[in-house]
């Protein structure tokens, strides 16, 4: 079975990540599922942005967690990524989705979007350590609840996965649904072997590819217990074909359009 394909940060090798127009972009390419990071803005906004700061992906400066959404909502996320046009009329005409935002993406929006395709899934990756410890998790539940997506008949009809790199921050979120899936994500894993064990409030494991390289029977492991993987972030055609010889469930990607060629080809 081939992987399920995640636009990372949206289709971020063509587009801005995190924004409307990176999405938008996935979805048209077809990716089964969308990825975004999110933090508390100073007023209590979920907003979807990867660093602590908003120095690399904005026209400003400032954390995030300091700065209100009326000041996030100033600066252009989408200018500091430029890409050549796709073909000559891109050069005279300006792509439709780019010219829907240009300020910070709120979680709100974002979920305004997949909603009107129900086949993709949002993988929602809560940023720790932050300022707002917990209350990350809570606002996450909340919105959630407000568009009818916090309790899923099961975890595999869910459209919405949370994920993170912190145990505690996804036993947090267990807590308030029994039936929204988690990722435990890792970015390295100690000098044992895993054995392939997870958490109870974890379904799958995360693995970036490197530990995938280093460690090709880790899908089996987690597979044993009952786990499925997402691995991030997949571009190199290497890194597909590994991805897709072991098993792997969920494959997160900058490039959806391709990834998705190799798959199928």
């Amino acid at each position: 079975m081939q992987p399920a394909v995640v636009a990372h940060r949206g289709a971020s090798a063509h587009r801005a990540e995190h924004t409307v127009a990176a999405y938008a972009l996935a979805i048209e390419q077809g990716a089964d599922g969308l990825e975004c990071d999110v933090r508390l803005t100073r007023d209590g906004h979920l907003v979807c942005v990867h660093d602590r700061t908003v120095n690399r992906t904005s026209s400003g400066r400032g954390v995030v967690s300091t700065l209100t959404l009326d000041r996030m909502s100033e600066l252009d996320y989408t200018s500091w990524h430029p890409e050549w046009p796709d073909s000559a009329d891109d050069l005279v005409l300006e792509r439709e989705p780019e010219r829907g935002q240009k300020g910070v993406l709120t979680l709100e929006s974002l979920l305004d979007l997949v909603v009107e395709s129900p086949k993709t899934k949002l993988f929602v990756e809560t940023k720790h350590p932050v300022r707002y410890g917990g209350l990350v998790e809570m606002k996450l539940i909340a919105l959630l609840s407000r568009y009818g997506l916090a309790n899923p008949v099961s975890k595999e009809e869910s459209q919405i996965v949370m994920m993170s790199f912190s145990s505690m921050a996804v036993r947090r979120f267990r807590q308030h649904s029994a039936t929204l899936p988690t990722v435990l994500l890792h970015s390295s894993l100690s000098a044992l072997r895993w054995d392939g064990t997870l958490p109870r409030s974890a379904d799958m494991t995360g693995p970036g590819i490197r530990i995938l390289r280093a460690d090709p029977d880790y899908v089996a492991r987690a597979a044993a217990f009952g786990h499925d993987t997402y691995v991030w972030t997949v571009d190199a055609r290497e890194d597909i074909e590994l991805c897709h010889r072991l098993g792997v469930r969920y494959l997160a990607t900058n490039s959806p359009a391709a990834t998705r060629a190799q798959l199928s080809s």
